[in-house]
């Protein structure tokens, strides 16, 4: 006969808790459903992280050219080492030919003496120690074997001086795509945030930033300033016909610009050669610390890191590539922290 057992009861404990969570569930439903939804940021509110974002971007950016130049750099002094070792080994196999021939003569003669057989030893130092000893070499052997010493040693020191070049670039050119990847984060996440925008806002900063530009480089007033030089007075007539190119980042003209890009560019015509990025121009002349003592065509250098970089334009105003999103413009040299002024 089947047994029929009554059902086991859910203990009181176990009770108490599935209560507690059902009604734990029920109010957060609650107070979801009540709560306002987050707030999506302004217009203005995304244009202030963006230009903070093009910022933080343009210090990578001068990182990124310093890394670059310092890469060209090391490639051409590589290139010229290799090629100072390419010519010494034909030196060397030169000096070590006319030993052979001097060899060849005396086999023929059926008499090679034993300085000979040691001048042909395949070390030489070895060599001279026991030849010294023996007092058997001329004078002319003598001199030939220096030579070939002298050669073997410059050739070892620039092969070592090529290698330690050579991980030198394998470091910068890593530190290249790394300055590189953080330009691009930096650019892509601004781009991000402007996506939030809708088509109206976009449209709306647009104009703004369009304005921004039409007023700097229209209303400004440059006075009688004049140039401490003829080199700065072509160097910035060169960077005022660039007003209106874009700002890309990495680039020195001759139609897109970043900040040093368009001052070593404008100098370049001037035919001055100064360095690429703004901390190295900031060591290219004389320093000038005085906004009242600035005169057209200065470099003007802004910020603490000095990651900025643009020419003094006369009138308190700067002719400078501000950054990504604008054009090369005049502005207020008020409108950043301004450090000193770098006469060429």
């Amino acid at each position: 006969m089947a047994s029929h057992r009554r059902p086991k009861q859910p203990s009181r404990t176990r009770v108490t808790v599935l209560t507690t969570a059902a009604a734990a569930a029920v109010a957060f439903s609650a107070n979801a459903a009540n709560a306002a939804p987050s707030e999506k940021p302004s217009k203005d509110e995304v244009k202030a992280k963006v230009d903070a974002l093009y910022e933080q971007a343009e210090h990578a950016t001068e990182k990124f050219n310093g890394a670059r130049e310092k890469q060209e750099k090391l490639q051409k002094e590589i290139s010229t080492i290799q090629d100072n070792v390419a010519r010494g080994q034909e030196e060397l196999n030169e000096l070590r030919d006319g030993i052979g021939l001097a060899a060849a003569a005396q086999y023929r003669t059926g008499s090679i003496d034993s300085s000979l057989q040691l001048f042909l030893s395949s070390d030489p130092d070895d060599y001279l120690d026991k030849a010294s000893t023996l007092d058997q070499l001329s004078s002319q052997q003598v001199e030939a074997l220096k030579k070939i010493q002298d050669k073997q040693r410059e050739l070892a020191q620039q092969r070592s001086e090529a290698s330690a070049k050579l991980k030198d670039l394998a470091s910068t050119r890593a530190e290249l795509g790394k300055k590189k990847k953080e330009v691009q984060g930096k650019l892509a996440e601004a781009q991000r945030l402007l996506n939030t925008l809708t088509a109206a806002e976009k449209a709306a900063l647009a104009e703004e930033e369009a304005r921004a530009s039409r007023s700097a480089s229209e209303r400004v007033e440059l006075g009688n300033d004049t140039s401490a030089s003829s080199r700065a007075a072509a160097a910035f007539q060169a960077a005022q016909s660039k007003i209106g190119s874009p700002y890309v980042y990495g680039a020195s003209g001759p139609s897109s610009f970043d900040c040093s890009g368009l001052t070593s560019w404008a100098y370049a015509q001037a035919g001055v050669t100064i360095p690429r990025t703004s901390q190295a121009q900031a060591s290219a002349g004389t320093r000038i610390y005085s906004q009242s003592a600035l005169q057209v065509g200065d470099l003007v250098l802004f910020y603490g890191d000095l990651h900025h970089v643009g020419f003094y334009a006369g009138n308190g105003q700067i002719l400078h590539a501000p950054r990504t999103g604008t054009v090369v413009r005049y502005e207020s040299i008020n409108n950043m922290p301004f450090q000193f002024g770098v006469r060429i």
